[in-house]
C-alpha cells in the first residue's frame, strides 16, 4: 500500500500491523516529548489505529473497534513528526487535522464502527508495547489480516465528509 496512491472514498483490506493508541498514552507521550525524554517506541512508519481493546477471552482477542478521532486532533501532528504514516478511527477530523494530513502527505482511514466482535476476527496477534499501567489505554502492536479501511482524508486533504460539515 502506497500512502500517496490512496484517494478519499477508497476502500481496502489491510493486511500488518497497527498500533493502538488513545488519548492517555498520547498524552503521556506529549508529556515526555515535552520534558525533553525519549519516547519508548518507535513511530516512524507506524499506522495508529484509535481503538481500546477489551479484555480478551480464551478464544479470541475480545472486540475491537475505532472510537472517535476528532479528540485526538491536538496530538496528530506530533504523531506525523515522529514518522506516523495514517491514523484509522471513526468519524469526521477537524479542518487542523485535514490540513495536517495534506501538510505531511498522511492519511486517515475509517474503520467499521459497530463491528468491534467481528474485527478481532481479523486480529492474529496483539502485545503490549508500552503503557501496561494505563490498562485498555496501553499502547498495543497488533497484527491483522484483511481488515477493511475506508480512506476518509487522503495526502491531497480530499475529506469524505466535507460535504457534511457546517
Amino acid at each position: 500500500m502506497k500512502i500517496e496512491d490512496l484517494r478519499a472514498g477508497d476502500e481496502l483490506l489491510y493486511s500488518g500491523e497497527f498500533l493502538l493508541m488513545r488519548d492517555a498514552a498520547q498524552k503521556r507521550f506529549k508529556k515526555m516529548l515535552d520534558e525533553g525524554k525519549e519516547l519508548p517506541i518507535s513511530l516512524d512508519g507506524i499506522i495508529i489505529f484509535y481503538a481500546g481493546p477489551a479484555k480478551p477471552t480464551k478464544d479470541s482477542f475480545g472486540a475491537i473497534g475505532p472510537t472517535t478521532s476528532s479528540r485526538m486532533d491536538s496530538f496528530l501532528e506530533m504523531l506525523y513528526l515522529k514518522g506516523v504514516l495514517a491514523t484509522v478511527g471513526k468519524g469526521k477530523r477537524s479542518l487542523q487535522a485535514v490540513s495536517l494530513c495534506k501538510k505531511y502527505k498522511r492519511v486517515y482511514f475509517l474503520a467499521p464502527s459497530g463491528a468491534a466482535a467481528a474485527l478481532a476476527g481479523r486480529i492474529s496477534g496483539m502485545t503490549v508495547v508500552a503503557f501496561d499501567d494505563l490498562g485498555t489505554e496501553a499502547i498495543f502492536r497488533v497484527s491483522v489480516k484483511d481488515f477493511p479501511l475506508y480512506v476518509a482524508i487522503d495526502c491531497l486533504g480530499n475529506d469524505v465528509f466535507i460535504k457534511n460539515r457546517g
